[in-house]
């Protein structure tokens, strides 16, 4: 069972979670490629699995047998695990608890697909209701307070599979980056009585120097204190702090915003290793006047070092506002138009 434990000067939590170690490459540096190779997502792999937790499928399908299209599993090294209670301890002057949570992959796609803009709106529709579905369902458990969606593709940006992917985990306490976007945009409420995200979409769209793309229900754009180049955030324009009470309607949007925003992103830097986050609020709060959720994307280009380690300082080697225009005059094709064809399975 893994632990958490607390540091006692900054308040940041810490996963001890020995399992991680088993995982075939955690310490290899080269870049993971499956193609032509066994892969344990792709239709038909099912057995090399956990078995499923949701999956939507066609109708008359068997759970854990071909015949899906979005599939949900528990990670088989998870960083937190789902059984037990929390346990929470002091030993001395440290805090501790046992490393209970959720653990969970969203395989995307049945088939051999390595990049998010590779999915169809449709398929990229269903993904995005997935997430709002697994935060729908762990919510209801009284031991976890916020999941936090993730998706790393390419060795550099941490991941361990190719086959395009996503994960969530859902943790007993708030993390501390979580914490401190909230209590920032809450003292930015309190003092100009706005929210600093919604703020912040109404000077994008009314400088336009920083928009990456301008939907009727999403704004994309590069942070005007962006830490990494190329980082793009994408946000609804009506304010929502609650990335599970998305409806349906926004989801059809978002589908496209979000892949076109990879593709400009991939077209733009030659497919880099990106991360992207869903930021949202804690479960145990109703919806908040102060915080909006919202999407970042981090293409993996630099490397932190010495000084941001030690400061917290970022140093971005380009401004935001060309990263903006260059991504803004990239032009894409939906999938369809492109006639992507999808890749060999393992």
């Amino acid at each position: 069972m893994p632990d958490l434990r607390k540091d006692p000067i900054v308040g940041r939590w810490v996963i001890i979670a020995s399992a991680r170690a088993k995982r075939p490459h955690d310490f290899d540096t080269s870049p993971v490629r499956q193609k032509g190779r066994f892969c344990p997502f792709c239709e038909g792999n099912e057995h090399a699995t956990p078995d499923e937790i949701l999956a939507y499928r066609k109708p008359g399908s068997t759970p854990n047998r071909e015949g899906w299209r979005v599939r949900v599993i528990p990670n088989k090294f998870p960083a937190l695990e789902i059984e037990g209670e929390l346990n929470k301890r002091g030993e001395g002057i440290y805090d501790t608890m046992r490393g209970v949570g959720a653990h969970e992959v969203i395989i995307e796609s049945p088939d051999h697909l390595v990049s998010t803009s590779e999915l169809s709106e449709e398929q990229l529709r269903e993904v995005l209701w997935v997430y709002r579905d697994r935060l729908v369902d762990l919510k209801k458990d009284p031991r976890f307070v916020y999941g936090m969606i993730f998706k790393n593709v390419g060795a550099a940006a941490g991941a361990s599979l190719e086959h395009t992917h996503s994960q969530l985990i859902v943790t007993p306490i708030v993390p501390i980056n979580v914490w401190e976007e909230m209590t920032g945009s809450l003292e930015f409420y309190n003092y100009r009585g706005r929210c600093v995200y919604c703020d912040m979409i109404q000077q994008e769209l009314a400088t336009e120097k920083r928009v990456v793309l301008d939907t009727p229900g999403f704004l994309a754009f590069s942070p005007f204190a962006g830490r990494f180049p190329f980082e793009t955030w994408i946000l609804p324009k009506t304010h929502s702090s609650h990335y599970e009470n998305i409806r349906k309607s926004e989801v059809d949007e978002l589908s496209g915003v979000l892949r076109q925003v990879i593709a400009k992103v991939e077209s733009a830097l030659d497919q880099p290793a990106y991360n992207y986050i869903i930021h949202t609020a804690t479960f145990d709060t109703q919806e908040l006047s102060h915080y909006h959720w919202h999407i970042e994307i981090i293409p993996s280009l630099t490397k932190t070092a010495g000084f941001e380690w030690g400061t917290g300082f970022y140093i971005n080697p380009v401004p935001p506002e060309q990263a903006a225009a260059f991504l803004r005059e990239i032009e894409v094709e939906s999938r369809e138009q492109q006639n992507i064809p999808t890749r060999e399975t393992g």
